[in-house]
């Protein structure tokens, strides 16, 4: 079949279509890649956990076994964050921006709270092109008493005592919901929604968490890196999962 040029007039659609032979070709490419992980996050009366494994993947593909997706902004406050590698790195690197320049304004760290606000607003400026994460805030807020926001992929977020977000997140949540369930918060008056576990029992509950979802869940595996903080600081610990 000879080559179909182009004159003014024609639709390019035919030039394409004879090109390949007749036959109509779509385009599937999609400029966000799923990479995988999970992040857990729990809120304590003194303290808080977050934990996200360091797997990042790609379809069927293991592209590193040691890639971080905690944030620490603060010495109160962190973003955990699962989904496409890419968006993540520009989304910590875009709040750890507002972090210094808030600083260097007002001459202090921002709050758990500031910060779970400044997330939301940073999403929703997105929403026409959102950041493929899917992102946890959590810390100590102004009475030392822990504080979790989960979010959707637009901004909408609200405050709870533990939230789960990633590949393993149907794994994970009803694990936790079983154990730290707590009233809605739209309940009235409002109910303490916070954990009454104590911190030891409450880091084996997380660890226990993630061993089951990596036993199910091919994109979370290989290492879990959890960051305790409490009122005297922040303490680091790990938890090793298989590695196939």
């Amino acid at each position: 079949m000879a080559a179909m040029t182009y004159q003014l007039g024609t639709p390019l659609t035919k030039v394409h279509a004879a090109a390949a032979g007749g036959v109509t070709q779509h385009a599937n490419w999609s400029p966000y890649d799923d990479n995988g992980g999970t992040v857990v996050a729990v809120a304590g009366e003194d303290y808080c956990i977050v934990a996200a494994s360091c797997r990042m993947s790609t379809g069927y593909s293991i592209l590193t076994r040691h890639n971080t997706k905690i944030c620490q902004l603060t010495p109160k406050a962190l973003i955990a964050s699962a989904g496409m590698q890419a968006d993540m790195a520009t989304l910590h690197k875009h709040m750890q921006a507002h972090n210094v320049m808030y600083q260097h304004t007002h001459a202090k760290p921002l709050s758990v709270s500031a910060v779970s606000q400044l997330m939301g607003n940073t999403l929703y400026g997105k929403r026409f092109f959102p950041y493929y994460t899917f992102n946890i805030v959590a810390g100590l807020d102004e009475n030392g008493r822990g504080a979790v926001y989960s979010y959707d992929a637009i901004g909408s977020f609200e405050r709870s005592g533990y939230a789960c977000q990633g590949s393993g997140k149907e794994l994970v949540q009803p694990v936790l919901d079983n154990q730290l369930k707590a009233a809605s918060p739209l309940v009235l008056p409002a109910q303490n929604p916070l954990t009454a576990l104590p911190l030891e029992q409450a880091i084996d509950l997380v660890k226990d968490a993630f061993v089951s979802a990596g036993e199910r869940d091919i994109y979370t595996g290989d290492l879990v890196e959890i960051v305790i903080m409490t009122k005297d600081g922040i303490r680091r610990d790990e938890l090793m999962l298989k590695l196939d």
